[in-house]
């Protein structure tokens, strides 16, 4: 997950360097970045249900040996837009099937501790968050800002498919006849009303710390791939300091980290106000910060809430399902595009305020609603949950 997250996530920065290196217009730089959800989202809805039926191991290693060969496609490639666009979609694609699969695979490996989804979290976000800062870091001082940024991941996309080759591999319990898709936990009330809400927040807060906010507070002539990958560094660090915390807050009550997260979200989008009204850099960086912190809460209590519903015969299914839904939230930079031609930049950061505080009310609420007496979450709580519309009159009391 690591190597995987690392190969995905050092192309932000990058889009910096292939602006002002090829000349690319904001539709083509739009499009690089897009590509990598178009196939993510398809990778992730079947590595899921794969690695339930066939194995963790079989289905994660091939897509492990790829991801170096996504990134080498960049390097053969490095001012060929097609072949660009090649590496992008194959390196989404790799991220999908492994991210739910490898997630559900730590899990299984814990043997249904808590930690599992912290273990997940932590290595994911370290990928996210080193990949593009290292690149970052070379591309604004090394000699060949589109080759060496991505030397990096080759080895350690080849380091980390020697290292997961000899770990045992894991599967779901088989089932008999037909596998419904999707998997019955992921169709329940319990899921849409109550894990699946924050959920769009997780990448939705780095994609407004990333992307976003340094496009925001500077120039087109000083914006420097340098300060990228410090808003990246300093989102990134948050996050990974932060899931000790939304461990033990998750464990103390279902839902905590989310209504956390979302606090934080709600105050990141309230100090972003003042960075794009003043363009400060310093207010940016303080925003990043505070987004950091909503992504590491909300992923380590989604991940949680996503693993105790599911049963072992569709664990990969669900965690890939939730994944699915969360990186919704990188359509949060296209539709702060949206809301500047309506509403300016402070409106669109007001508007985004507002909703995190809506969804931490709404959280709370059903935060609220799971401790009240009922059927316990867990493997066999998430494999024999009553009907839909049972859960659902449950859910909303």
């Amino acid at each position: 997950m690591f190597a995987v997250g690392w190969g995905a996530n050092q192309f932000s920065p990058m889009l910096i360097v292939y602006r002002h290196e090829l000349g690319l217009g904001a539709s083509a730089v739009a499009g690089l970045f897009a590509i990598y959800a178009v196939t993510l989202i398809p990778g992730l809805l079947a590595g899921g249900p794969a690695s339930d039926r066939f194995g963790r191991r079989a289905v994660v290693l091939p897509f492990v040996a790829l991801s170096p060969l996504a990134t080498l496609l960049l390097v053969l490639g490095p001012r060929s837009l097609p072949v660009i666009a090649a590496g992008r979609a194959l390196a989404g694609l790799c991220s999908g099937v492994v991210f739910g699969s490898a997630a559900a695979w730590v899990q299984d490996l814990s043997h249904g501790s808590g930690l599992s989804a912290r273990r997940a979290a932590l290595a994911l976000t370290a990928g996210f968050g080193l990949g593009p800062v290292v690149a970052a870091v070379l591309a604004q001082w090394a000699a060949d800002p589109l080759i060496v940024p991505y030397l990096p991941h080759l080895a350690i996309g080849t380091a980390a498919l020697a290292i997961v080759w000899p770990t045992p591999g894991t599967r779901g319990q088989r089932r008999d006849g037909h596998q419904v898709w999707p998997p019955r936990p992921a169709r329940t009330a319990r899921f849409w009303l109550a894990t699946a809400p924050p959920a769009p927040i997780v990448f939705g807060s780095v994609s407004v710390a990333i992307v976003v906010l340094p496009e925001e507070v500077t120039s087109a002539r000083t914006l420097s791939v340098g300060f990228a990958g410090l808003m990246t560094a300093l989102a990134f660090a948050a996050g990974v300091a932060v899931q000790p915390v939304a461990r033990r807050l998750e464990a103390r009550l279902p839902h905590a980290a989310s209504i956390a997260g979302l606090g934080c979200a709600a105050a990141g989008a309230a100090v972003g106000i003042g960075a794009v009204t003043s363009d400060g850099r310093a207010l940016a960086e303080v925003a990043a910060i505070l987004l950091g912190l909503a992504y590491g809460l909300c992923l380590v209590s989604g991940l949680r809430q996503a693993e105790l519903l599911a049963g072992p015969a569709d664990r990969g299914a669900v965690i890939a399902r939730y994944l699915a839904v969360s990186y919704l939230g990188f359509g949060t930079a296209y539709a702060v595009d949206a809301l500047n031609s309506v509403i300016g930049r402070p409106g669109a950061f007001v508007a985004l305020a507002a909703t995190a505080a809506t969804l931490a009310a709404w959280m709370t609420g059903q935060a609220l609603r799971s401790r009240q007496p009922g059927p316990p979450a867990g493997s066999a709580g998430g494999a024999n949950l009553a009907s839909d519309w049972e859960e659902l009159s449950k859910t909303t009391g």
